[in-house]
């Protein structure tokens, strides 16, 4: 007599559940966290620096993929297929942790920091009104806090953040791996 996930559907769900809930929370928490970002920059007008703008590409990433690996683990996706995925959110995580860290580090003047962080300049119309427009360009620096709570910048959140993810990631990885 065979169990299988062929044999018995509801063996298949069980066998990637684990990879079906840390997909859909680690989904969320980025979407969350990029939802928070775009608060801070357009409502509370808190304008993000070179390295902040950059730590959101994991998230961009984070949110499409974690969905799909979701709806893969939802339809009953092959198990190398759903580690695939969740390997890729974890390492993702665990990259943009090490990124946040680093701003954070600049941040604290542990590190020096690119010298690229400065603010769009755009369009500067004429010559003639060049100086005047150059005085109203805000200059974004990435090595200056502009927000902290509880002693910590949207730079070191975003290091916790990312662990979080990562832990997720690696919890859903372990548990359904073990399912098999």
């Amino acid at each position: 007599m065979t169990f299988d996930a062929a044999a018995h559907p509801s063996y298949a769900r069980a066998s990637t559940a684990p990879a079906l809930t840390a997909a859909s929370v680690i989904t969320v928490i980025a979407a969350a966290t990029l939802a928070g970002a775009w608060f801070f920059q357009l409502v509370l007008e808190i304008l993000p620096c070179q390295l902040c703008l950059e730590q959101r590409y994991a998230y961009y990433l984070m949110v499409p993929l974690g969905a799909l690996v979701a709806f893969a683990a939802a339809k009953g996706a092959a198990r190398p297929i759903l580690l695939t995925g969740l390997v890729l959110l974890g390492l993702a995580a665990l990259g943009n942790a090490v990124l946040g860290a680093y701003h954070a580090g600049v941040e604290w003047q542990f590190f020096q920091g690119p010298t690229d962080c400065t603010g769009p300049i755009g369009n500067l119309g004429s010559a003639g009104n060049l100086l005047s427009r150059l005085d109203t360009v805000k200059v974004i620096r990435c090595d200056e806090v502009q927000w902290r709570f509880l002693g910590l910048s949207l730079a070191g959140y975003n290091v916790l953040i990312s662990l979080l993810m990562a832990t997720i990631a690696a919890w859903g990885i372990v548990r359904t791996t073990r399912r098999g």
